[in-house]
């Protein structure tokens, strides 16, 4: 059975990061073993004198299946390589429903039907936390599946203007564009502005400044908060004009703010405003909350499971005070403070900040420093029944780890968006004396390798 395979953007053979180049000229036969985080799948080399086959990842292949390969990558400790053919077909193989899947960057598993994705990412969950940390859950792993389509609240196009105009995501492995014209994993309405944008471009009407376009669609899928990111160099009359034009044509969009670089999630650093058009900011309902979202803001991007995600969080925890690091726009201190007398929240963004200023209510204490600062100069005497932490990808310093033992919480929730930097983390929180109590697996991200965990833990 011939295998699609991606647009690598290397020479067949041969890539331009290895540091051996070499031809195959027979085929390898190969058993995928499993996946690992990062959608590639796990196969070895034939063993050989020297010890065991050397590891060998491939991407778009399943557990058990057996493929027909090249390889294109060898390094000291593994290899790289495509699938060819497929030689025996895993029955949880489907075929991808969308035209752009194996060429585009955004999706890893769409080969997969949607309850085998979420058998793959609990099972590279847990070897994570067996592997890197030693840790095997006594706890049962909760699993919280999304609608697999369409889920999407949130999406960044990048933006082509000559030679001709283009709207897209990067191509696999890849910094070059691949024009996309719909997106099945966006929400209906963002689908909407990304035939809208196109037809926009086309007609000459999208600066050649532009370089990103994100869309934001409400808890609804009623209204858009666009944002434009454009060189250093534009003018600032052309970005008025450019959002009034963007905002014309988007009848859904409450506003469209140009920027001259976007916010990256969790990062401090902040975008330039240079031009605005309408409305700065949305309301995003969760429950019966709702939540001003700014424009450059970070906020979740599963438009299904982020009141589900907020209930795990939040739902059954109650006491005197809970304190939330990395707290954003106020998601969680917000529903805390439904059964806390006193949230602190600490947030360093300025425009995360103020959504957060402006969301909490009366009985959360907002503070504007990073969470590093405030543990080290800020958290005298201060003893929480509940800590809170949801850092960026690059998980929790070792700093950190060992200041929030010193807190000495009963009760600690660590919201995670990678698995490896969890495992380290909950080794130094286990060390310190905390056990886990319950994990979720909250599948924000379906059709990718991309998997949150929820992890509660007690002294």
């Amino acid at each position: 059975m011939p295998l699609f395979h991606a647009d690598f953007s290397f020479s067949r053979g041969a890539c331009h990061r290895s540091r051996r180049s070499f031809t195959i000229k027979t085929p390898l036969q190969l058993t995928i073993e499993k996946l690992v985080y990062g959608g590639d799948g796990l196969a070895r080399l034939p063993a050989d004198a020297h010890g065991p086959g050397k590891t060998v990842f491939l991407p778009f292949v399943l557990p058990g299946e057996k493929v027909e390969a090249e390889l294109l990558e060898d390094k000291r400790s593994f290899a790289r390589g495509r699938a060819e053919k497929l030689l025996q077909v895993s029955p949880q193989r489907v075929a991808p429903p969308c035209p752009c899947f194996q060429r585009c960057g955004g999706c890893h598993y769409q080969h997969a039907n949607y309850e085998h994705q979420l058998e793959i990412k609990a099972a590279i969950l847990k070897e994570n936390l067996r592997r890197l940390a030693k840790i095997e859950l006594d706890a049962e792993l909760q699993i919280h599946a999304s609608p697999p389509w369409n889920y999407r609240n949130r999406t960044r196009l990048k933006v082509q203007t000559a030679p001709e105009f283009a709207l897209g995501y990067y191509k696999f492995n890849s910094h070059d564009l691949l024009p996309v014209e719909q997106c099945p994993i966006s929400s209906p309405l963002i689908n909407r502005a990304i035939t809208a944008l196109w037809q926009l471009g086309r007609s000459g009407r999208i600066a050649n400044q532009v370089q990103e376009i994100e869309v934001f669609a409400d808890s609804a899928d009623a209204r858009l908060l666009v944002e434009l990111c454009c060189a250093p160099d534009v003018v600032r009359a052309s970005a008025i004009q450019l959002a009034e034009e963007v905002k014309s044509a988007l009848p859904e969009a409450a506003g469209v703010v140009v920027f001259t670089s976007l916010l990256a999630t969790h990062s401090p650093a902040e975008p330039r405003e240079v031009a605005a058009a309408g409305e700065r900011e949305l309301t995003y309902k969760v429950g019966s909350q709702s939540y001003r979202v700014s424009a450059g803001a970070f906020f979740q991007a599963n438009r299904h499971l982020t009141e589900e995600l907020v209930k795990i969080v939040a739902g059954s925890a109650s006491g005197g005070t809970a304190l939330d690091l990395y707290a954003g726009g106020g998601l969680f201190s917000t529903a805390l403070a439904k059964s806390f007398a006193q949230v602190v929240a600490v947030e360093p963004s300025p425009i995360s900040f103020s959504d957060l200023s402006y969301n909490s209510f009366g009985n959360v204490k907002t503070v504007r420093v990073t969470t590093e600062q405030f543990l080290k100069n800020h958290a005298a005497g201060l003893k929480p029944d509940l800590l809170v932490v949801d850092p960026p990808r690059t998980g929790l310093r070792e700093s950190v780890v060992c200041e929030l033992a010193r807190l000495s919480s009963p009760r600690l929730t660590y919201v995670s968006c990678d698995p490896a930097t969890l495992s380290r983390d909950l080794a130094g929180l286990l060390a310190a004396g905390y056990r886990i109590e319950q994990a979720h697996l909250v599948d924000l991200f379906p059709q990718t390798f991309h998997l949150e965990s929820v992890f509660q833990l007690a002294r």
